[in-house]
């Protein structure tokens, strides 16, 4: 209520997005197209991760151990060093 102003001019609207949001994915999924391979382009980000944090110096693992520690970068498997 504003200055006393009465809320009976005011009215609820409601909208229900489930359909527009099945339709939304629908869309996405038919634009990735039937080659797209989930699997594949999770393998891949995991490749690129491994190699963009491989081959860090000393100075570098610590600092990615902290960001680690805090929660800001994933747990490093392995050696840390990328795929020959």
């Amino acid at each position: 209520m504003i200055n006393g102003a009465s809320n009976e001019h005011l009215h609820a609207i409601e909208f229900d997005l489930i359909d527009d949001e099945g339709r939304r994915r629908a869309a996405v999924v038919a634009a990735l197209g039937d080659e797209w391979d989930p699997v594949a382009v999770m393998t891949g980000e995991d490749e690129a991760h491994r190699l963009l944090y491989s081959g860090l110096d000393e100075e570098q693992t610590a600092i990615y151990r902290r960001l680690e520690a805090a929660g800001v970068l994933p747990p490093r498997e392995g050696d840390g060093r990328a795929a020959d």
